[in-house]
């Protein structure tokens, strides 16, 4: 028997949940007058978790870290107003949820390095906290950043293939959470995609901060159920 949605991930269907998706690109290497381009997806009309409005403002060029996730300014009648790019997504959640606010919001951030990770929890997520604040000081959502990245390689096969060179890919679905993974921090590999052509290569995903509190299958689950609901694709993408 299927399960449905609801019954598969409860701390997503049950509890209000936003989900943001962050990447930034850069121009190409010689371009210095093409301004970077921050982009950022949030999730609308809760409990659906395949609906996203997008927002895309420029910044300074080559810089990875989005300064106006939280944007504070005086409007025309002196009163004090975010139009930053997380109060804009926020706001249609709202809306679009039968005006309610998120209890929960997990963050997916796409596109940097290690020794970026302590950016991203110092300068984005605190601008994220500091725009709930600013809707109301005692609304405190519980965020979770989980960083995902492809740039890496490291790749599976399976090591029973018989006689096939290349050997054959892992199944769809399939996650490594040991061994390769860091010893002490909070991070596992997925290869959700059916490889095609070639050795597939996995998302790796670091759990930067978790408030939520997922166990570990919980939040392996949810990630590779996201994993399916991009709408120009009928099945799973890798990241």
């Amino acid at each position: 028997m299927e399960r449905s949605p609801r019954a598969m991930m409860p701390l997503v269907t049950q509890v209000s949940t936003f989900f943001v998706g962050i990447d930034v690109s850069h121009g190409s290497p010689g371009q210095s007058d093409i301004p970077s381009v921050a982009a950022v997806v949030g999730s609308r009309e809760w409990p659906l978790i395949s609906k996203y409005r997008a927002c895309v403002r420029t910044q300074s060029r080559k810089v990875e870290m989005i300064d106006n996730l939280f944007k504070p300014v005086t409007d025309e009648n002196g009163k004090l107003v975010d139009e930053g790019i997380f109060w804009e997504l926020l706001f249609d959640f709202y809306t679009s949820s039968g005006k309610r606010r998120p209890e929960h919001i997990i963050i997916f951030r796409d596109g940097v390095s290690e020794y970026q990770f302590n950016q991203v929890h110092n300068i984005e997520l605190d601008q994220m906290m500091q725009a709930c604040k600013f809707v109301e000081e005692n609304w405190e959502p519980k965020f979770t950043v989980i960083i995902a990245q492809k740039n890496h390689h490291t790749k599976f096969f399976q090591a029973e293939s018989p006689g096939n060179v290349p050997p054959d890919n892992v199944p769809p679905g399939t996650i490594v959470d040991s061994k390769i993974c860091h010893p002490r921090n909070n991070d596992f590999y997925l290869c959700a995609h059916n490889g095609m052509i070639g050795t597939t290569r996995p998302t790796h995903y670091h759990v930067l901060y978790d408030e939520i509190g997922f166990s570990t299958d919980d939040l392996q689950e949810l990630v590779h159920s996201l994993s399916y609901v991009y709408q120009r694709s009928t099945t799973a993408i890798s990241v």
